[in-house]
């Protein structure tokens, strides 16, 4: 009698923890302590005052808590890119990785004991549910093209948007003052595993390139096209990729096979500005993932360096 008691304690007290854990919320039921109301892409959520362990779901997010000076306790990484982004130094080396950003891995994300999750409706609106069971969730709407307005919401739901207002103003003011001219035409390409893009003005790096004052090659306008972030290339229309300088890169190791084979190859070296000696190997992680203020930083090196002396 007394064993089947004890088993049949346990089996209560499973059922009550499953229904406690069921039973959280992102609207903060799960918080303890004091707690502010974030409004986001999936309505609002209430957040602790100061978030300690905060686990990101995108590359823009890791740019974000490294920019503030906190660091994650996890965070999801690109597919093609297994690797903390060198550009970010050591605030990650204690970061544990939890999955992909299209699939992050929920028991993971569970097992560090998170009391923030940010994430992005974009990528991961389908475990928004299950997320927010773990600990409150805050999501921004897309990815790119909204890159300073997820920055300083992400930074309200950490509790330090005074700081994300000045990095932000101190970034446009470099901007400003780096002086580019509309008549420099910026070209911006990236080799992906199955295909070459040109990158548009409403993509991250495009949007720098514009705050700094460059112009864009025509067909880099993507005037035409109703998704203004990027347009495919292909063998045949290498030729769009000119400009008064270009600057390319690689996403993962295929890619960069790919980027390669064409840069080696005659359709590519024919480019007006591949000849002339004004064609540039950037970094992925910066140009292309890192879609915060740190990043922004790099890609103003870059033009200042290149940009500016044409």
């Amino acid at each position: 009698m007394p064993a089947r008691l004890t088993k049949a304690t346990v089996a209560v007290l499973l059922s009550l923890v499953t229904a406690t854990a069921c039973g959280t919320s992102g609207s903060g039921e799960n918080t303890t302590g004091a707690t502010r109301t974030i409004k986001h892409a999936m309505g609002e959520t209430k957040v602790p005052e100061s978030p300690r362990r905060v686990v990101v779901l995108d590359t823009d997010k890791l740019d974000t808590l490294v920019s503030l000076g906190l660091s994650p306790v996890g965070a999801a990484q690109a597919a093609e890119n297994q690797a903390w982004p060198k550009y970010l130094g050591a605030a990650l080396n204690a970061t544990t990785p939890v999955g992909t950003l299209q699939t992050p891995n929920l028991e993971a994300i569970m097992a560090l004991k998170p009391d923030l999750i940010l994430g992005t409706k974009f990528r991961q609106e389908q475990f928004y549910d299950k997320l927010s069971k773990i600990a409150p969730t805050v999501f921004t709407e897309k990815v790119g093209t909204t890159w300073k307005e997820n920055f300083l919401l992400d930074a309200d739901a950490l509790g330090v948007k005074s700081k994300a207002d000045k990095l932000l103003a101190d970034y446009q003011s470099r901007a400003r003052a780096l002086g580019g001219s509309e008549v420099v035409k910026v070209s911006i390409v990236r080799f992906m595993p199955t295909q070459i893009r040109m990158y548009g003005p409403e993509s991250f790096s495009g949007i720098v390139v514009g705050d700094a004052g460059f112009g864009r090659p025509e067909p880099q306008r993507l005037s035409d096209a109703q998704d203004k972030r990027f347009g495919e290339l292909s063998q045949e229309n290498l030729s769009q990729a000119d400009g008064d300088v270009l600057f390319y890169s690689a996403y993962g190791d295929q890619a960069a096979q790919s980027q390669a084979t064409v840069t080696g190859g005659p359709l590519w070296k024919s480019i007006p500005v591949v000849k002339d000696g004004r064609a540039h190997t950037v970094d992925d992680e910066t140009w292309m993932l890192g879609i915060g203020v740190t990043a922004a930083g790099k890609i103003l090196d870059d033009l200042e360096k290149y940009a500016k002396a044409q």
